[in-house]
């Protein structure tokens, strides 16, 4: 089995019957809830809010790896916090100007805090922050939609985030998210990603437990 941790995209779950998938995600081999905040400003898409991240947070018994794709995450850091989120993620191009403040922010409320960045963002932006932050999020598709395709630069791009974690002696972990599949996620952790974010792959197969299952053996 491999060392890289499984985090299924709620985004992707059927939202009718929620609690079932829920109860799928806790009983396989997965490692954390991955939940996507997005406010239809920052993304051209709304998906869900604080009720439904409190009542996945009522059944889950895994890590909640919540991302944030808002502007002005840092108005709501407090209230993740209390609705049980353990990691929080927010956008390098929603707060590029008071960043560290967010980091900060984060800490002090008792989570991991994270850095997601676009696919056309700069790596090196991620510089002044790797050594204090417990995560990136490499974004394998435009943020906003799920089902899209898998941008091929991904690889390329998380071989040079892990390149600055390793140059900046940083222990944030490397999660790729978007597009993620059985036949690409060997050639993510072999280029540096620790953990893999995967939605309707898993969610939408005849069998979502074997394909965590698979992405986990990798």
């Amino acid at each position: 089995m491999g060392n890289q941790l499984i985090a299924p995209s709620i985004l992707s779950a059927n939202f009718s019957d929620l609690k079932t998938d829920i109860t799928m995600v806790n009983e396989s081999e997965a490692d954390w809830f991955h939940i996507d905040i997005m406010d239809g400003v920052f993304v051209p898409n709304i998906s869900f809010g604080m009720p439904v991240l409190k009542s996945i947070n009522e059944h889950a018994k895994k890590p909640l790896d919540v991302h944030l794709m808002i502007v002005n995450p840092e108005k709501y850091v407090e209230k993740f916090a209390e609705l049980g989120s353990n990691i929080l993620t927010v956008h390098y191009e929603a707060c590029m100007n008071n960043m560290h403040e967010v980091i900060n922010r984060i800490k002090e409320n008792g989570m991991k805090a994270g850095i997601a960045i676009n696919p056309d963002t700069d790596v090196n932006v991620l510089k002044e922050f790797i050594k204090d932050i417990d995560l990136v999020i490499v974004m394998g598709v435009f943020p906003g939609f799920s089902g899209q395709s898998f941008i091929k630069q991904t690889y390329e791009r998380c071989f040079e985030v892990k390149e600055l974690v390793i140059k900046y002696n940083s222990s944030a972990l490397i999660e790729i998210d978007g597009g993620v599949t059985v036949h690409n996620a060997k050639k993510l952790i072999d280029n540096g990603a620790d953990v893999l974010v995967s939605g309707s792959h898993v969610f939408k197969a005849n069998n979502p437990t074997k394909i965590i299952q698979k992405l986990k053996d990798i």
